[in-house]
C-alpha cells in the first residue's frame, strides 16, 4: 500500500489535537524517545519522505507534529487518511530550557493517557548507549496505563551482530520486555518490519 503523508499540524495544547472529523477516525502511532534518538528520522524513512524536522541540536521539536498518512498519490489520494503519526518532544535533554519542559506534561500526557485515538506509541531507545531510567519511565508508564506499546532501538547499523544482540538483551533485561525491534534509516533495517505492524493498526 503506497502512502502519501500530508502535514497536518502541531499543537502544543490539547485544544490543539486534530478533531474527529480532521482525523476521520484514523489510529495514531505516536513516536516517542529521548532527545536525538532519531524520532524524526525514522518517521521520515518510513515515509519515504522528510516530512518530520530533523535536527543535530536535540530539544529542537516542542510540539506534537500530526502527519496524516493518505493513500494513493496526486490527485487520485483518497480524502480519508488510513494512519496519522504523531512526532513529539523528546525528553532528557538537561540543556532545555525549564519553561518548555515544564509546560509539556500540559499537553503531552493527556495525550498519551486520554487520546481515544492512540492505536499505538513507538518507544524508541538508542542501542548504542547503556538502558536510560528515563526510557524505563516512559515504559512503565504505558505499562500502568494499559496503553499498546512497541520498544524500537534506534542507530542499530552502528553495532556489529554480536554487539548489537548483547546491546538488545541488556535492553530487555533492564526494561523488562519481551521484544525490542532493530532498526536502521540507514540500511532500511528493521524498516521493513516494522511498517507492516503499522499498517495491521489500519485493517
Amino acid at each position: 500500500m503506497r502512502l502519501t503523508p500530508v502535514f497536518l499540524l502541531s499543537a502544543t495544547d490539547a485544544a490543539h489535537f486534530p478533531s474527529p472529523a480532521k482525523a476521520f477516525g484514523a489510529p495514531e502511532i505516536a513516536f516517542l524517545g529521548r532527545s536525538n534518538v532519531g524520532k524524526s528520522s525514522l518517521i521520515n524513512a518510513l515515509l519515504g519522505s522528510k516530512q518530520a524536522h530533523t535536527s543535530s541540536t536535540p530539544g529542537r521539536t516542542r510540539a506534537i507534529n500530526f502527519f496524516a498518512l493518505h493513500e494513493g498519490a496526486g490527485d487520485k489520494i483518497k480524502p480519508r487518511p488510513t494512519l496519522i503519526f504523531a512526532d513529539l518532544p523528546g525528553y532528557g535533554y538537561a540543556k532545555i530550557s525549564r519553561s518548555i519542559s515544564a509546560e509539556w506534561p500540559n499537553f503531552i500526557e493527556p495525550y498519551l493517557r486520554q487520546r481515544a485515538a492512540l492505536a499505538l506509541a513507538v518507544c524508541l531507545v538508542d542501542s548504542n548507549i547503556p538502558p536510560q531510567p528515563s526510557d524505563r519511565q516512559l515504559i512503565d508508564f504505558f505499562r500502568q496505563t494499559q496503553r499498546p506499546f512497541l520498544v524500537v532501538a534506534t542507530k542499530s547499523d552502528r553495532l556489529s551482530g554480536n554487539a548489537l544482540a548483547k546491546s538488545l538483551a541488556a535492553l530487555k533485561r533492564e526494561h523488562e520486555i519481551d521484544e525490542i525491534l532493530p532498526v536502521s534509516i540507514k540500511s532500511d533495517a528493521g524498516c521493513k518490519v516494522l511498517w507492516p505492524r503499522l499498517l495491521s493498526l489500519a485493517e
